[in-house]
């Protein structure tokens, strides 16, 4: 069986001086990283802001498994396949991070003939981005105990900050760590490490609509207290200058192609278990001014990515979802109706699949629930029986819902052709009634239980640890009014990650609430979640190597 590196390796792209061409962009409006890649500059926007906006299709899922469903390649694939429709259309995705590249999960270009390309650089370095991000993020840190070290100016306490360091690869040892341990003159404290992507600057970045903008909510971002209490930021620390000038370039949406020669603009990797899940705002801003049609994807399932695009994306971006298409594996409706994911990708189980059914009703009340109209996308399997199938087919077609079974891991946009037709009849035939689920004015409290009850199905919120302190706290600090980025588990609707199917009678256990206000979110944590992952007992970086001939091999 032939790799996706290996089918990614064998593709012969197009310049991206001619991607460009295609996507409407002018030579002077990129600048070329290689023969593949370009970033695109503020000529672009400045010049489209006046044209007609085109149609904005989100592509969510129901709960995943372990292994994903295939989000990334069905956006993939349906943006080929409205161009085999010869659709305008171009692709926004999220940057792919290099912690789960050598960890568990792999790359996040898609898989066999549904990728964008040139896979191996966009997974790995691509232009530097999440680099620049890292070391933005503690060069702040760095200035935070310098300020400290050089006479404390503005009283800090060393108790009370907020801003932890970042490492881009996982690694549970630096979860906890002790520093200030060099001897005389050094501030010994405790703090620790988050992975890159869970870095606020990730978020910020992605909801930047430019430049100003982005100086603005760096110059918001709160490091931590002052020993009276007040909130010390980074326009404090002065800051905001140096971190504006290494993240100029990654300000900069970037161009790459899909497989069959589309348009990509990829930017920003926020992941939705612990920011919002979705490619940068300027991003889908120039495909939307650009395009007819713009296909996106939104982290994990429509009650995670889909739910906060919806609040913190749509509402920051000032644009709509028109149409989402919600994928579903049977694999996954098989574990959510009690089966492992091994007994669920090796047998067949037809009363399992039926149980899990639930799982995909709730996620279409979800997407219904903001006015969004929804169209399902049966993501098929080489392990998926023809009962199996035609029983998922039957229950679709008894939701009255547009549906289509893809393909386009195999076959690429051809697998995918069904699948974009019924994207295009769902668009004509009814206008979005978009709406967010809260009110921005509603309390803290109000907006966590809207989410818990309304997208989660729980029957309350428990507040846990200093949850309502905090809450508290932030609300007289004037943070009350903010949307909310609930951290919690990808894998099942409550915090608790073993709970699969579509539960009731449970509540939801919010433990920490924090403000991001630099993103312009409050951060309400759940569960046991953590912002720095682990690499599992047989990494995938046991697995690369380079060839004789330089090329990269075990590329997952």
């Amino acid at each position: 069986m032939v790799s996706s590196l290996e089918i990614a390796q064998a593709a012969r792209p197009i310049q991206i001086t001619e991607i460009a061409r295609q996507a409407g962009l002018r030579l002077e409006e990129i600048e070329l990283y290689g023969s593949y890649k370009a970033k695109v500059t503020q000529r672009a926007f400045d010049r489209v802001q006046t044209r007609p906006t085109g149609r904005l299709i989100v592509v969510t899922a129901i709960t995943p498994t372990e292994a994903g469903e295939g989000k990334t390649s069905t956006a993939i694939g349906l943006t080929q396949a409205l161009g085999r429709l010869r659709k305008k259309v171009i692709l926004t995705l999220r940057e792919p991070s290099i912690g789960p590249l050598f960890g568990k999960k792999g790359g996040a270009c898609g898989s066999g003939y549904s990728q964008v390309i040139p896979m191996d650089e966009i997974n790995l370095h691509f232009t530097g981005d999440i680099h620049a991000i890292g070391t933005a993020h503690n060069l702040l840190a760095a200035l935070i105990e310098n300020s400290i070290v050089q006479g404390n100016p503005l009283n800090l306490d060393p108790a009370r900050l907020a801003w932890r360091r970042v490492s881009e690869i996982p690694d549970r040892q630096l979860r906890h760590v002790t520093v200030g341990q060099g001897g005389i003159g050094y501030v010994q404290r405790e703090t620790g490490f988050d992975i890159t992507v869970a870095s606020e600057l990730m978020a910020i970045l992605a909801l930047a609509t430019g430049l100003s903008d982005l100086r603005q909510r760096l110059s918001r971002v709160i490091v931590g207290h002052a020993r009276d209490g007040r909130p010390v930021t980074a326009a404090d620390l002065k800051a905001v200058g140096a971190m504006l000038v290494l993240l100029r370039d990654a300000m900069k949406p970037n161009l790459v192609q899909t497989l069959e020669g589309q348009p990509v603009l990829i930017h920003t990797g926020p992941f939705a278990n612990l920011a919002h899940g979705a490619n940068s705002i300027v991003a889908t801003h120039l495909a939307l001014k650009l395009a007819d049609y713009v296909v996106t994807e939104c982290g994990f399932g429509s009650d995670l990515g889909f739910e906060k695009f919806c609040h913190l994306v749509a509402r920051q971006g000032v644009f709509k979802p028109d149409l989402a298409v919600l994928v579903v594996t049977i694999r996954a409706l098989k574990v959510h109706g009690g089966l492992s994911f091994e007994q669920a990708s090796t047998q067949e189980d037809v009363r399992a699949l039926q149980r899990g059914f639930e799982n995909l009703e709730r996620h279409l009340a979800i997407i219904r629930r903001f006015g969004v109209t929804p169209v399902i996308a049966i993501n098929r399997f080489a392990g998926d029986t023809p009962l199996e199938l035609r029983l998922l087919q039957q229950h679709c077609t008894g939701l009255n819902l547009r549906f289509a079974v893809s393909e386009v891991t195999d076959k690429g946009g051809e697998g995918g052709v069904e699948l974009a037709r019924a994207a295009v009849a769902a668009l004509t035939e009814r206008q979005t009634q978009f709406h967010p689920l809260y009110a921005l004015e509603q309390s803290i409290p109000e907006k966590l239980e809207i989410i818990a009850r309304q997208v989660y199905g729980a029957e309350g919120v428990e507040y846990l640890g200093s949850a309502r302190a905090d809450i508290e706290r932030l609300t007289q600090d004037g943070f009350g009014w903010l949307p909310i980025n609930v951290v919690r588990t990808h894998l099942s609707f409550t915090d608790d990650p073993t709970v699969r199917g579509a539960p009731t009678g449970w509540t939801l256990k919010v433990r920490e609430v924090r403000v991001a206000a630099g993103a312009g979110f409050l951060v309400a944590i759940t569960g046991k979640i953590m912002l720095m992952p682990g690499l599992p007992k047989s990494p995938l970086a046991e697995r690369m190597d380079l060839d004789d001939r330089g090329r990269i091999v075990g590329l997952a």
